[in-house]
Formats: structure tokens, sequence, C-alpha cells
């Protein structure tokens, strides 16, 4: 089976828009923020350090001014009201260095700068952690100590109300975007609706006169029909192109819980014999037998299915009616008349199974991914063929809209099944 082609982005004109626009609004927040971050590291840093040091200073200016047997009593008092510690230096001290990072880097630098090239800086004392600085109190051996400061002093702790308050604004800003998107958007997709309205008005009526006067006109038969063929193929041209340039988001639109069954048996009434719905229990190339089928009914003819909720689904019913009519009539100008095409209503897992089942010469299978794309025709597979290479680019923008896909698989003795799958719920 081909490998699928998925997209993150949606195929409306309105969401893209505004997810492309929200994602610039994300990305230059979080930029602002990377800058800011970055220009503020300095000034912090030496903040921090300029606290640091002053602690450390003042610190050592109190040791040495009080007398000795009050040294301890005022070590108590530092730890109690300032949460500063003193710890007598030891060169067996287990110590962790600060990590590495443009914080900590400007830091050191700047602690060092004021309390001189000697002083180190550790997070970790003896698995204590906290900020701790080396300095000095008094001259030799004895002259070397830890200040141990909370490691708070050094964290910048963002309020939650800030968060709040900044999620409001993002909110905020983002309803803006949208708003500004649908005022935008809106519009296009009102002129473009008017503007498919007229194209269908003034290509199509030439043509109808132009049929009209070869019916009237030319009086070869062959001649005549060749024309008629010419002309039915261009107005089906056009009625690929316009509805490719319809939207097929469907978007504003409730959908209708639908009688699969009914729906293919209505479509398959209109071709006749060329056009057959497969009774239960024949063969197939996708569920196994023992799951319903479309079954024929009373008196024979087309199959009408068993109505009710076996294949009653919420579905869009006029677009999806259309995606069914383009594969019969790809089916139908592919495949020829040899025998009919024949429509298979299945289900499978999580979901249902529109088939569309022909006799034709099939296609490649690696092709079936590209001839999903618009413009495309499978000339190497199915020669001879007319239309713009639009049909099964509209099925699968239907399909797609319904939450489902198309898959073009090969049928067991020869031809093309084209299945619709679409969510059981």
């Amino acid at each position: 089976m081909p490998a699928k082609r998925f997209s993150l982005l949606p195929d409306s004109l309105l969401w893209r828009s505004f997810l492309l626009i929200a994602t610039l609004m994300l990305v230059a927040v979080a930029a602002w923020l990377a800058l800011f971050r970055e220009a503020e590291m300095e000034p912090r840093a030496r903040q921090v350090a300029q606290m640091v040091a002053s602690v450390a200073n003042l610190t050592r200016a109190a040791l040495l001014a009080a007398r000795p047997e009050s040294r301890v009593d005022l070590l108590a008092e530092l730890s109690d009201t300032e949460g500063v510690h003193v710890y007598p230096a030891d060169p067996d001290d287990r110590i962790v260095a600060p990590p590495p990072s443009a914080f900590t880097r400007h830091l050191e630098r700047e602690v060092r700068a004021r309390l001189g090239p000697e002083t180190r800086l550790a997070f970790v004392l003896n698995d204590e952690p906290g900020l701790f600085v080396s300095f000095s109190i008094f001259s030799g051996d004895e002259g070397d100590y830890w200040l141990a400061l909370p490691r708070e002093r050094l964290e910048r702790r963002l309020p939650l109300y800030w968060l709040g308050w900044g999620a409001a604004v993002l909110l905020l800003a983002l309803a803006g975007a949208w708003l500004i998107v649908y005022r935008i958007v809106r519009p296009l997709e009102e002129e473009r609706a008017l503007l498919l309205a007229g194209v269908s008005h003034d290509l199509r009526t030439p043509l109808t006169r132009l049929r009209m006067e070869t019916e009237l006109s030319v009086a070869d038969a062959e001649a005549r029909a060749g024309m008629e063929a010419d002309i039915a193929e261009m107005d089906r041209t056009i009625g690929q192109f316009l509805d490719f340039a319809r939207p097929q988001g469907l978007d504003g639109k409730a959908k209708v819980v639908t009688d699969l069954a009914a729906l293919l048996a209505e479509i398959a009434a209109r071709y006749g014999d060329k056009v057959k719905c497969r009774p239960a229990g024949a063969d197939s190339i996708g569920p196994p037998r023992s799951q319903p089928r479309l079954a024929a009914p009373h008196g024979g003819g087309v199959g009408l299915g068993r109505p009710g909720a076996d294949f009653a689904i919420p579905v869009h019913p006029e677009p999806l009616r259309r995606a069914i009519v383009n594969l019969i009539e790809n089916a139908l100008r592919h495949a020829g008349h040899a025998s009919p095409v024949e429509l298979e209503l299945t289900r499978a897992k999580n979901g249902i199974v529109i088939a569309v089942l022909d006799r034709g010469t099939g296609i490649v299978p690696a092709e079936a991914a590209r001839l999903k794309q618009p413009f495309t025709r499978g000339e190497a597979a199915r020669t001879g063929a007319g239309g713009a290479g639009l049909g099964l680019a509209i099925v699968e923008r239907i399909a797609k809209a319904h939450a489902g896909r198309l898959e073009l698989l090969p049928r067991d003795g020869g031809g093309l099944a084209a299945r619709i799958v679409l969510p059981a719920s």
C-alpha cells in the first residue's frame, strides 16, 4: 500500500493563516525572552556579587571589632537573623563547584574582583548545599573561612501572578490575531464563492448555446456526435475546476445522519446497467464476508442494502455524493463498458468503506499517491482518458473533510478498487 501523505497544517485558509501568525507571535515572544535573559544576566551577577562581598566584609568587620568572648554569640545572631553562617576552612573539605554557565562565570569573576583572586565559590560544602564563599578574617593559618549564604539569594523567582498575567496577555493577543485573520479571510471566501458562481454561469451559458447550435446546424451524425462529446467533456472539465476550487472544509455546515446504503443505491440507479451494487456474499477485496454488505432488494435490480443504523452515520451528503460520482465517472471513463462498475459498502475496523470497483487496466501501485494530486492522470496505465485530472484530488479533499481517506488499491482479478474510508462515528 502506498505511503499516506500527512500534513500538520489544516486545509482551511483561515486556520492556516491563524496558525502561521500565532507561531510567529510565539517565536517573537520566545526571542524577546531570550534577549531579556541575556541582557539582565550580567547586571544580576554584579548585584549578587556585590551582595556577597558586602556580607563578607561586614561579617569580617563585625568579628574583628567584637571581643573574643562575644564572637560566638555574634555568629549565632548572624545565623538566626540573617541566615549567614561562618565555618572554618579545612584542607579536607569536600566542595562542589558551581555548575558551568554564563551566569556563574559572571558571578565568579565579579566576586573575585571584589574579594580577591584567591576567593573560591562552592554550591556544596561537605554534602551541605548552599552558596559558599571563601574569605579571610585573620592573617595566618587560621584566617580562612567559608561564608555560607542561602542559595535562594542567587535564584530569581518569577511570581506566579506574573505567569497568569503573561498567559492572559498571550491569549488576548491570539484572540486579536484570530479576529484580524477572520476579518481578512472571510471576504476572500465570499468573493471566491461569487467568482465561482460567475465563472459557472459565464462559461456554461455559451456551451449550452454551442450544444444547441450543433444539434441544429451539423447534418453529419458522426461529426455531430463528436462535437457533442467534446462539449460534454468541456462542461465536465469546468465542473471539475469549480468543484476543486470550492472549499471542501464545509466550515459552519452541520453533518446529517445519512443511510449510506440508500445513498449508494440512489446513485447507482442513475446509471442503469452501467453501475451495480454488489450483493451480499460476493467476492470482495476488503473485509471478511461475514461483515454486512449491500443486499439485493426483493424483486432484483439495484441492491438497496438494509436500511437502518448499520450504515447510518453523520456526513455531509452532497459533497460525499459528489465524491462517489467522481469515482464512478472515473471508473466508467477509464475502465470502459466491458463490465459494469460495482459499488460495495462494508464495515472495516473503526470505520465504513465505500468502494467503487472496476475491471479496467488498473494502475501501478506506486502511482497511487501521485494520482491523488491535482492535475495528474495515470497516462502510463490508463491511456486515452480525458478530463483535467482533478477527480481524485476532489475525492481526496472531501474524504479528508470527513476525517477519512481515499485509498486506491489493486483489485483481485484485475482492475481498481477506489475506497473512501470514513470513521464510523
